[in-house]
């Protein structure tokens, strides 16, 4: 059996789709389930059994012999985030609890890091171990990511196989319930409809135009491929990057929107909200050389493929049917 942590969220949900896609359907399901925006990610999944994220731990010490592999990808994701408590229980020491049991029982482990470890980017986005702990986060939610990467790096008892994928942007469906956090493509779509226009952040930045911040954004459907590929592989243990590879502007995100559509591009400028405006990363770009030294030759959609599925394939669809 598989477990996947997060499974009533956006990247796991999709992961756990594609599993069964590929007649995987012996999954445990683990997340908050109560909340009614997440219900249509996972209620019409084939798994085992759900269980809520707080009874999980103790039935993972009791069931661990039947596992197979755990995709750690439930987290405390809001980068706004104040409290420390909260990203220390669910970001730093639930993944303690599990990486334990993987490592007793000896199974394989997938979990989610973030490129929010990067900071301002002072060191580069390399994901070389040696540099953990120099890395600078902007926010908590970064900081309680990277203290695990970095106590991860420092054990002597590991699972037998282990990834920390540090998740760059990632955008694509199963994203709606995400709110504030969700994808430029979902916010660019939604206010096209309500509106017919896009607002962007301004720049707050003198070295960058408004709407020019770059971000590494990769497509979802690329993520799942790359966790299918570490389950199957199992390559060198460790911490990877998981973008694209290639910086592109929130502008491009936005306009590629407004293309997929057939609709003349729209777009106007608003400050960058102040609880945000002085933790703001202004240019991300995953260096994938280890993921690709590991044998990973699927490749990455291009914005423009990305963007156009996503907009085409599911949200064009999904607002067909409402």
């Amino acid at each position: 059996m598989i477990v996947i942590t997060g499974a009533a969220g956006f990247i796991a949900s999709y992961l756990a789709e594609v599993l069964n896609q590929q007649g995987r359907s012996d999954l445990i399901l683990v997340d908050d389930f109560t909340t009614n925006a997440k219900r249509s990610n996972w209620v019409n999944l084939h798994f085992e059994q759900c269980l809520d994220r707080e009874a999980f731990l103790p039935w993972f010490k009791e069931n661990s012999k039947f596992i197979d592999l755990v995709f750690h990808l439930g987290a405390r994701t809001d980068t706004t985030e104040k409290s420390q408590e909260i990203l220390d229980h669910l970001n730093l020491n639930y993944s303690k609890a599990i990486w334990e049991v993987c490592s007793k029982a000896q199974i394989p482990l997938v979990y989610a890091s973030s490129a929010a470890t990067y900071g301002l980017g002072e060191f580069g986005y390399k994901d070389e171990h040696h540099l953990s702990t120099q890395l600078q986060p902007l926010n908590l939610y970064g900081q309680s990511k990277n203290d695990f990467d970095i106590w991860a790096l420092q054990q002597n008892n590991t699972p037998p196989h282990w990834y920390g994928l540090k998740f760059f942007n990632v955008f694509g469906p199963k994203e709606y319930h995400k709110g504030r956090m969700a994808s430029v493509v979902l916010h660019t779509f939604n206010q096209i409809q309500e509106k017919g226009q896009m607002q962007l952040f301004r720049s707050h930045n003198p070295q960058y135009k408004d709407g020019e911040q770059l971000r590494d954004f990769v497509y979802v459907k690329d993520v799942a491929k790359v966790c299918l590929f570490l389950q199957d592989r199992l390559p060198e243990s460790g911490l990877y990057n998981l973008g694209s590879g290639k910086a592109r502007s929130f502008y491009d995100l936005a306009r590629l929107t407004f293309e997929a559509l057939a609709l003349q591009t729209n777009i106007t400028f608003i400050d960058t909200p102040i609880d945000i405006r002085d933790k703001y990363q202004y240019f991300t770009e995953a260096d994938m050389t280890k993921l690709l030294a590991a044998g990973y030759t699927e490749g990455f959609h291009t914005l423009e493929e990305g963007v156009g599925n996503y907009v085409k394939e599911h949200l064009v669809k999904e607002q067909a049917q409402k």
